[in-house]
């Protein structure tokens, strides 16, 4: 059967034939020895076989190396404390000062980093390449390896070829949530394995560990940091050390045991550190005494001379109480004690005091015969005394409240914490001083002081907020920092056992204040005080008079509580005496009778005080309280006064939804790029969902919600996201109003902050309010959203920041937004459009709807469709009207020329008769007839109608006439008309 080239076999026997053709060409030189050459394995070919070569230390300096021989089988190890020797290619013990961990290998010096280890830094956004990170690596500390501490990314990695599936264990201090930090492998294909997750827990206290498993092959390891302190915070790195990676094939020698440590026999596994005042070399079988002028502490590879002893050596401290109620005032070394009292210039210890009487309990707790504190009853309460049961028809206020320190409460632990040595329980930070508790100096003034109260939850209140917004528990502690240089003090909330989150801290001296926290969430398991005098390491105690000291902790509503007080229950109807019931909703309780008395129309009840009138608090403008009394809301409508009956209605429901946006982008003074992120839920009802921001740094991170919140954000390719989140906070929790007004319960929206050049319907403005409070808003953050009308945007969640106060505020406490959109507008009313009327075409006449110019309004009302009716042209009344004026005239001739031929025979009968007439005047000659009769005719005879006009003949014509049907004429004189015959006859 033929082989290919690729064949391993094929390769073993062709790297053979060159050993061959180089030990011939080779003859003139000198012979090698044992310490020119080494022995390595060729790669394991398909059967699980290899050849054991020699591999010369310098190219051509001898000649003479040993042929190649059949190696081992692939799958061989050598147990623990044992190491394969390659020349007789079997396992051998260890020597002592030395240790194997078999088919492991261990990393545990960090001088330099060890071989295989690579670390390099990349800036973490894209297209920042003006940002040098080459110098953002991890970074070798003899006992650890410590992480970069800016905003570059930087990767420590190590590639390893496991034989058989393995393990890897590490342990890691990771004490900030300013860093990001996570750990995965991947294959040699590339691609990551499968973790439920990348992200390291948070350290306690001390140094944690992690263990996975990893597969058969090739396995790249990397650990991963990027740090976001972008409001100027230092952070603090993370640490490595101990790495141990099992599932190598073996190990060809065996390690020296470290300075500090030893192995006194042969086949160790480990190395054992030294105790306290011994040290050892490298490879050392046993630890040696240091002289009694100097010390060392465990694990040193060195003695260092003791210095004179100082007030800055001792702590002082309180004993317990004895049987006849008496403490004493003791004096202690600082363990371990690396001072000397018999150096010229050296201080004693002092004297302990006289003894004095024991100061009360605690409130809650009362004192035993044996002159300890213990805790009453459910039902009782006490001033630190004597338990007192509450009277009938009130209820013990249950919490923590610590002011006298004389003992270590139960529920407090104090450990202190450095970056060089692992055991942190070995002396103590904090100490009990009567009056209060202070930190004590530690070894170095690098070191963490840390005291921390523990909580197993909180009663469930009867009522809650929206959204779990309400008032659960509440911590106030009253603190001061004593210092000479810059220290730090810092309050931590522990929302999980691994996670431990900064709330607030305080630089250099700070004088005797109070500081209270707000408890939303009872998943609130832990508190933590810390303190550090320095953050550079270091080994001398140049400030270790600086103190922290806490005078009293009160914490409220907690599970397992006690009682400094009663409070009165409300009165029911059924008059139980066995438990306490709350006023129903919407009332609160008098005080002095326990009495539930109705609060006033749309009010709420003030959860941290339900007592007395004074916790019904009066909803704001435009807003209603909710159905449990607990908050006021907005429905998201709004009604505004614009005249004496005119009134303009706002709906903001397409703007209810939570609605994210970002600010213009900042840098760090690296160049990182960074936005803060801003989450808005306008208004809405019980059913609302809340704006909520996110810290993504690390695995439990914290989550805040309201109606504004504010995150960091950093544009990031870690673990493939988009972005990462950090440092989220609530602007506001609560709704004060709604309103056009500018300033509303001692909040202002200046007009200033957004001008407008055009005018436009005035601004609605909704204010919101945080409980939160910070060392730099004692009275909590708060936000103003400034709706503007604009009919044109077409964006909906335009929403901007003050351009004066490009971070959103220009104080740092209160945020102002302007949001314009079209649903900002006032809705559409008949008041908004008008009407045009077109002209009439072909009979037909149309009539258009359009909105007044310039357009201030959206929704509501439509635009009428447009109407089409008949109606007649002008053509056609202009006809009309011709053809009536032409029959009017035509008409009014006939009348005129009938009425004037009817005079005229008129005329013509008057003059007959006055001719007909005798010769007496003033009378007339009897006529047969005075009338016209039918058929005579007129036009025989002429008529006198020259003295008459027209109209004077039409008003003859229009007298009555006489009932024979006869027209009645008037007639002439008799003389006038004798006169007239006289003048016919002289003519």
């Amino acid at each position: 059967m033929e082989r290919g080239l690729g064949d391993p076999r094929t390769c073993a026997l062709c790297a053979v034939v060159l050993w061959l053709l180089v030990a011939h060409t080779s003859a003139d030189l000198p012979m090698c020895k044992g310490s020119d050459y080494h022995f390595e394995y060729t790669e394991c070919d398909v059967l699980g076989s290899r050849w054991r070569v020699a591999i010369p230390n310098k190219a051509e300096t001898c000649t003479g190396l040993p042929d190649p021989v059949k190696g081992t089988y692939c799958t061989f190890s050598c147990n623990q404390g044992e190491y394969l020797d390659m020349q007789s290619q079997q396992c051998q013990k260890c020597a002592a000062g030395t240790y194997s961990l078999g088919t492991s290998i261990a990393f545990e010096e960090w001088d330099s980093l060890p071989t295989g280890f690579i670390t390099h830094g990349v800036t973490t956004n894209e297209g920042n390449a003006f940002i040098n990170c080459s110098n953002s690596t991890w970074t070798p500390k003899g006992e650890y390896v410590a992480s970069n501490t800016d905003e570059c990314t930087a990767t420590l990695s190590y590639a390893v070829s496991l034989k058989k599936p393995g393990t890897l264990f590490f342990e890691y201090f990771y004490p900030d949530t300013n860093i990001y930090f996570e750990f995965f492998v991947q294959n040699d294909q590339c691609q990551s394995t499968d973790f439920e997750s990348r992200l390291m827990r948070i350290s306690e206290s001390s140094w944690s560990n992690y263990k996975v498993e990893l597969s058969k092959g090739n396995n790249v390891l990397y650990w991963r940091t990027t740090a976001y302190a972008l409001l100027g915070s230092a952070v603090k790195p993370v640490l490595l050390r101990n790495i141990q990676v099992s599932g190598v094939a073996y190990t060809s020698e065996c390690f020296h045991c470290k300075p500090g440590t030893r192995s006194s026999k042969a086949g160790s596994a480990r190395c054992t550190p030294c105790p306290a005042d011994t040290y050892s070399n490298k490879g050392a079988t046993v630890c040696q005494e240091c002289e009694p002028d100097s010390y060392a502490v465990p694990g040193s590879g060195s003695c260092k001379p003791r210095s004179a002893c100082t007030n800055s050596d001792y702590f002082y401290t309180h004993t317990p109480c004895d049987s006849e109620g008496k403490t004493q005032l003791m004096y202690k070394w600082i363990e371990p004690k690396i001072c000397s009292e018999t150096v010229g210039g050296a201080v004693k210890l002092p004297a302990s005091g006289g003894k004095q009487d024991c100061p009360p309990c605690n409130p809650g707790f009362f004192v035993t015969n044996s002159s300890t504190c213990e805790p009453c009853s459910n039902d009782s309460y006490s001033d630190g005394k004597v338990c007192k049961e509450c009277p009938v028809g009130t209820e013990p206020v249950l919490g923590f409240e610590y002011k006298w320190w004389n003992t270590m409460p139960k529920n407090m632990e104090s450990s202190i914490f450095d970056q060089e040595f692992s055991n942190s329980d070995r002396r103590t930070a904090w100490e009990v001083a009567g009056e209060y508790i202070y930190t004590t100096p530690g070894v170095q003034d690098s070191d963490y002081l840390m005291l921390t109260l523990n909580v197993p939850g909180y009663r469930a209140q009867s009522t809650a907020k929206d959204n779990d917004m309400s008032e659960l528990s509440r911590i106030t502690f009253v603190f001061e920092t004593v210092c000479t240089a810059d220290c730090k003090f810092y309050f931590l909330v522990g929302y999980s056992k691994w996670n431990n989150y900064l709330v607030e801290q305080w630089k250099g001296r700070n004088r005797k204040q109070s500081y209270s926290y707000l408890i939303q969430s009872n998943n609130t398991v832990s508190f933590t005080w810390t303190f550090q005098r320095a953050e550079e390491f270091s080994m001398e105690r140049n400030i270790s008079t600086d103190a922290a000291k806490i005078y009293s902790i009160h914490i409220t509503n907690v599970i397992g509580g006690v009682a400094s007080q009663c409070r009165r229950c409300a009165v029911t109807s059924d008059k139980t005496e066995s438990s306490c019931v709350p006023c129903p909703p919407g009332h609160y309780m008098v005080n002095a009778t326990g009495a539930c008395e109705s609060c006033p129309p749309n009010t709420y009840i003030r959860a941290s005080h339900p007592v007395g009138k004074a916790a019904c608090v009066q909803c704001g403008p435009n807003t209603k309280r909710n159905r449990a009394h607990t908050a006021c809301l907005s429905d998201c409508t709004f009604r505004v006064q614009t005249g004496e009956e005119a009134v303009q209605t706002y709906d903001f429901s397409p703007l209810s939804n939570v609605t994210g946006f970002t600010s213009s982008p900042r840098f760090t003074n690296r160049g990182l790029r960074y936005f803060h992120h801003f989450n808005l839920n306008l208004c809405g009802t019980e059913s609302r969902v809340a704006a909520s921001c996110v810290d993504n740094v690390t695995e439990s991170g914290k989550v805040v919600k309201g109606y504004v919140c504010q995150s960091t954000v950093v544009p990031s390719d870690i673990r493939s996201q988009s972005m990462v989140s950090s440092q989220p906070f609530i602007i506001g929790d609560s709704l004060i109003g709604v309103t056009t007004e500018t300033t509303l319960a001692g909040i202002s929206s200046p007009a200033w902050l957004f001008p407008s050049a055009e005018p436009q319907p005035p601004d609605v403005i909704f204010y919101y309010k945080s409980s939160d409070t910070t060392q730099a808003c004692k009275q909590g953050r708060s936000a103003t959203v400034r709706l503007r009308c604009n009919p044109t945007t077409n964006i909906k969640d335009r929403i901007m920041l003050p351009s004066k106060c490009s971070e959103g505020t220009c104080d740092g406490c209160t945020f102002h937004f302007l949001w314009e959109s079209q649903h900002a507008c006032p809705l559409c009313t008949t008041d908004h459009y008008r009407e045009i009327v077109s002209a009439c075409i072909q009979g037909i006449q149309k009539t258009t709807y359009v909105w007044q110019q310039p357009l201030q309004c959206y929704g509501g009302e439509s635009l009428p469709p447009q109407k089409v009716s008949a109606c007649v042209t002008l053509d056609f009344w202009l006809k009309f009207g011709v053809s009536i004026g032409l029959i009017a005239a035509v008409l009014l001739i006939s009348i005129s020329c009938y009425f004037w031929k009817k005079t005229r025979k008129l005329q013509y009968k008057y003059s007959r008769l006055m001719m007909t007439s005798g010769g007496k005047e003033c009378e007339l000659p009897t006529a047969d007839s005075c009338a016209i009769m039918e058929g005579e005719d007129a036009e025989d005879d002429l008529m006198d109608l020259t003295h008459k006009s027209f109209f004077t003949k039409i008003k003859s014509f229009s007298r009555e006439r006489t009932s024979d049907g006869f027209d009645s004429v008037p007639l002439k004189s008799s003389s006038r008309h004798q006169q007239e015959e006289e003048e016919e006859e002289e003519d």
